[in-house]
């Protein structure tokens, strides 16, 4: 079945449906087999030729929500990232709170003196003797990735910071580091670019093994966008009083009465947002 059934990605190319993929993005989302099993059925029996993966994605989803509210946060994480929107900042916010959850003590949207011109740079992040220089690129829709002119601009604005930084006391020893963080993907170029001269470069899936997906997943640093429990509206809200993170409204439930949630429902919301704080 598995040769016969191609379906369309959101880049648009075509591609035999791979039923291992799917088990493994489930298996990620800490569905019990039981489940897996039971939806892989469900949408072999669903799929025909030219379904988009958006569309699979939708039905696993739907299935996943009616049988485990927290593997289906799990499971729609890439959109969570996306629902972060639309100004990009909670983005910035959620990868300094990674950074500052391994270790680093970080500052997110900091106006730095370069060499040659201000900067207005999205994270600084600091420790021991590293010092990094962070920029995130963040999309709404899953299918724009960074291609090679970002890591070109933001290799050439960290230069004219480097300069400076490399004036100030203390700093002779640093190591300092450019970044790139996208909710997306990179092209190839912008991975060959990037390397060559020394970004760091962090998206969904990129490194492998240590994209943002992992990183999440393993600190439980889950975007509060992710809970089935609340509204869209309800998020946008939330997000407006400055939090990003599950762990954030675990600790802060009173923020459920200032945005009008009723008390019925935080009981769910409050349990969620405290089993994705856990870390996989």
């Amino acid at each position: 079945m598995n040769n016969t059934i191609n379906i369309v990605k959101h880049s648009g190319d075509v591609v035999p449906f791979n039923v291992d993929k799917l088990k493994d993005s489930l298996r990620r989302a800490q569905a019990s087999e039981e489940i897996i099993q039971q939806i892989v059925a469900q949408i072999e029996s669903a799929i025909y030729n030219g379904i988009t993966t958006k569309k699979i994605y939708q039905m696993a989803f739907k299935m996943l929500k009616g049988k485990s509210r927290v593997s289906a946060s799990k499971y729609k994480l890439k959109k969570a990232l996306m629902e972060l929107g639309p100004s990009g900042f909670p983005f910035e916010k959620l990868v300094g709170k990674l950074l500052a959850h391994e270790g680093f003590e970080t500052k997110v949207g900091v106006i730095v003196q370069g060499n040659c011109v201000q900067h207005e740079v999205d994270v600084i992040a600091q420790k021991e003797n590293y010092h990094y220089m962070i920029e995130c690129k963040y999309h709404s829709d899953q299918g724009r990735f960074c291609n090679v002119k970002i890591p070109l601009y933001i290799h050439s604005r960290f230069l004219d910071v480097e300069k400076q930084w490399e004036h100030q006391k203390g700093h002779e020893t640093k190591l300092h580091q450019g970044g790139l963080y996208t909710n997306t993907r990179f092209t190839t170029d912008a991975i060959q670019y990037g390397e060559c001269v020394g970004l760091l470069l962090t998206s969904w899936d990129y490194p492998r093994g240590n994209g943002l997906k992992d990183r999440i997943d393993q600190s439980g640093l889950h975007p509060l966008t992710a809970l089935t429990t609340i509204t869209k509206r309800e998020k946008t809200m939330l997000l407006d009083t400055g939090i990003v993170l599950c762990k954030e409204l675990h600790n802060n439930p009173s923020l459920l009465n200032q945005i009008g949630i009723d008390k019925t429902r935080h009981k769910k919301i409050l349990e969620d947002s405290e089993a994705l704080c856990k870390n996989n």
